[in-house]
C-alpha cells in the first residue's frame, strides 16, 4: 500500500503548521512566512524515533540510589585556547554542536582553523561543505597554512550521501557547512525549510552519539540575529556558539550561549588577519590601546564575561538640546538603562540631564548587560555634562538604584586583580563589597574608593561639577519649602 502524503504550510519563522496559505502566521505574526511543504504519513506500525536509532532504548536505566562510578569526561585540546574556554575546557568526543553567526564573520574560517589544530595531533576530521566545491575548500584551507592528510575536505549537500562518507571514513570530528543546505531526498521541500533542517539536525545527532563523533553544524541566521530555522535545531545540540563582530574592526567575539559541558556566556576574543583568526590573550589591553589623553567623559569599567574580567572603555557625551524631548542614544549598552541613570542623577544631584542630548558609547563594539556597568557610566555622564576630567587610572564597577544608593557588584576580587595587573592605581567600588574584598584580597597596590550613594561621585572628577550641588546642602531646602508651603492665606469673608 502506498504511502499517503499531504500538503502542509509550515512558517519559516516559527515553526507552526497550517492546512491552507495565510499571508501572516497567527503565532508569530511574520508575513509572508507560510512555505508549502510535502509530508508523508507514517504507518501506523512504525515505532518513534530515537537515539539508539532501532527504537530501543540507548541506555541502561539506573536508579538514583545506585553506586555511579563518575569518571572525568575526556576532552581533547582544539589548539585554540581561546575556543578551548568557550567550551569549557576543550571539544567532548560525542558532543553536538551549533556555530551561527553573520555572512562573511569567519566561522568557516574558525572551524577549518580547528579542524588543521587536531589533524595536527592525529585526530581525523571531516569537513563537509555545502555551498563551495571540494577544490575551493581545500584552496581556503591551504591559504590558511593547513595541510594534513588527517583533515579531509568534501563537497556534498544530500545527508544520505554524508553519513556515507562517515561510514566508510569513520573520523572523530564532522563538520558540516552549514546544516541550511543540507537535504533528504524523501523529504519533498527545499533546502533551509523547517522540516529539512529539523530531520537532518535529528540524523546528525544519532550520529553524534551512537558514534561518538563530535559533530559542528554551521548554521545561517536571520535579519534579526537568531539562527534560521526551527528553534528545535538549538534545544537539539549540547552547545550553542555565537561569533559576533563588527565590519568596522578586526576583532571577532566567540560567546556561549548554550553549554551542557561548561560555563555559558564565557568569551574568546579573536582577530581577523591575513592569514586568518589569531587569538587575542590579553584583551583587556587590546580594547585600552587607543584610549585618548583626553578623559573628560571617558572610565574605564571593569566589566565580568563568563569567569574572564574584562576591561572595557566607556564614553559619554552630554551636549545641550533645544529638543522638547532630548535624545538618549546608546551603543553596546541599553539605552533603557541610560534613561534610568540620567533619571536617578536628576533627582539626586540636580544634573540638569533633561535638557540634555546623552551619548553613550562601548568602545571597540562590545556589548554590555550586566548592571555592574552602572557606575562607570553615571561616572561618564557626570564628567561630561561637568567638564571635568576622570582620573586616568581608575576603574569603576557597581550597580545603581532608583534611590540612588550603590549596591555591590559581583566577583570583585577578580576584576580588582586584573585592573592591578594592568597597572591601574585605583579602584571606585561599591562599599558593599569592602568586607568581601578585605577577607579574600589580603593586600593589592590598589587605592580603594568605596562609595555608598551617587552623591560621592563628584569628588572623584578633580573638582566639584559646575552643574551638581552638594546634595548633603540640599537637605535644608525641603524644610523650608514645607515652611513656606504651609503658610495659608484665608479668602476674605463674604458679605
Amino acid at each position: 500500500m502506498a504511502t499517503k502524503t499531504k500538503s502542509i504550510f509550515v512558517c519559516q519563522n516559527c515553526g507552526s503548521e497550517r492546512p491552507k496559505w495565510e499571508g501572516q502566521c497567527r503565532d508569530c505574526g511574520a508575513w509572508n512566512s507560510l512555505v508549502e511543504e510535502t509530508v508523508a504519513k507514517a504507518p501506523k506500525n512504525t515505532r518513534a524515533w530515537s537515539v539508539g536509532g532501532d527504537g530501543a532504548p540507548s541506555q541502561t536505566v539506573i536508579a538514583l540510589d545506585a553506586e555511579i562510578d563518575l569518571k572525568e569526561t575526556s576532552r581533547w585540546n582544539t589548539g585554540l585556547s581561546e575556543l578551548n574556554r568557550v567550551l569549557g575546557g576543550g571539544l567532548v568526543p560525542g558532543s553536538y554542536a551549533l556555530l551561527g553567526g553573520d555572512p562573511g564573520i569567519g566561522k568557516s574560517t574558525l572551524l577549518m582553523q580547528m579542524a588543521g589544530k587536531l589533524g595536527g595531533v592525529g585526530r581525523s576530521v571531516l569537513y563537509v561543505s555545502g555551498e563551495e566545491s571540494v577544490e575551493q575548500t581545500a584552496l581556503r584551507a591551504q591559504r590558511l597554512g593547513l595541510r594534513t592528510a588527517a583533515v579531509q575536505v568534501a563537497a556534498e549537500s544530500r545527508l544520505t550521501q554524508i553519513l556515507n562518507l562517515v561510514e566508510q571514513l569513520k573520523p572523530e570530528v564532522l563538520i558540516i557547512d552549514s546544516i541550511q543546505t543540507i537535504y533528504l531526498d524523501e523529504i519533498p521541500s527545499a533546502p533551509g525549510t523547517v522540516s529539512q533542517v529539523r530531520e537532518c539536525a535529528a540524523r546528525l545527532m544519532a550520529v553524534a552519539k551512537n558514534s561518538k563523533i563530535a559533530v559542528f553544524l554551521v548554521g545561517h541566521i536571520t535579519k534579526d540575529g537568531s539562527i534560521a530555522g526551527p528553534k528545535t535545531l538549538e534545544h537539539m545540540v549540547d552547545t550553542v556558539l555565537s561569533f559576533e563582530g563588527d565590519a568596522n574592526y578586526q576583532f571577532r567575539l566567540l560567546r556561549a550561549q548554550k553549554n551542557r559541558f561548561g560555563p555559558t556566556n564565557e568569551l574568546g576574543v579573536f582577530q581577523m588577519t591575513g592569514t586568518g583568526l589569531e587569538e587575542v590573550l590579553n584583551q583587556s589591553e587590546l580594547f585600552l590601546a587607543e584610549r585618548g589623553e583626553s578623559l573628560i567623559g571617558s572610565t574605564v569599567f571593569a566589566a565580568m564575561e563568563g569567569t574572564r574580567p574584562l576591561l572595557c572603555e566607556v564614553q559619554s557625551l552630554c551636549s545641550g538640546s533645544y529638543m522638547a524631548m532630548p535624545r538618549r542614544t546608546a551603543l553596546g549598552f541599553d539605552v533603557n538603562r541610560v534613561n534610568l541613570l540620567a533619571a536617578v542623577l536628576d533627582k539626586h544631584l540636580d544634573c540638569d540631564f533633561a535638557r540634555h542630548d546623552v551619548f553613550v558609547n562601548v568602545v571597540g563594539g562590545l556589548k554590555i548587560a550586566e548592571p555592574a556597568a552602572d557606575l562607570a557610566i553615571a561616572s561618564a555622564m557626570l564628567s561630561s555634562i561637568g567638564g571635568q576630567a576622570l582620573p586616568a587610572q581608575t576603574i569603576f564597577f557597581g550597580e545603581i538604584g532608583l534611590t540612588g544608593e550603590i549596591r555591590a557588584g559581583s566577583l570583585a576580587v577578580e576584576r580588582l586583580r586584573e585592573a592591578e595587573k594592568l597597572g591601574f592605581a585605583q579602584a571606585v567600588l561599591p562599599l558593599g563589597n569592602k568586607k568581601h574584598i578585605e577577607k579574600e584580597l589580603k593586600s593589592t597596590k590598589l587605592k580603594l574608593q568605596f562609595v555608598k550613594h551617587v552623591g560621592e561621585l563628584s569628588r572623584f572628577t578633580g573638582a566639584e561639577l559646575r552643574h551638581i550641588p552638594d546634595p548633603h546642602a540640599r537637605k535644608a531646602a525641603p524644610a523650608k519649602a514645607a515652611s513656606a508651603a504651609t503658610t495659608t492665606v484665608r479668602p476674605p469673608e463674604l458679605p
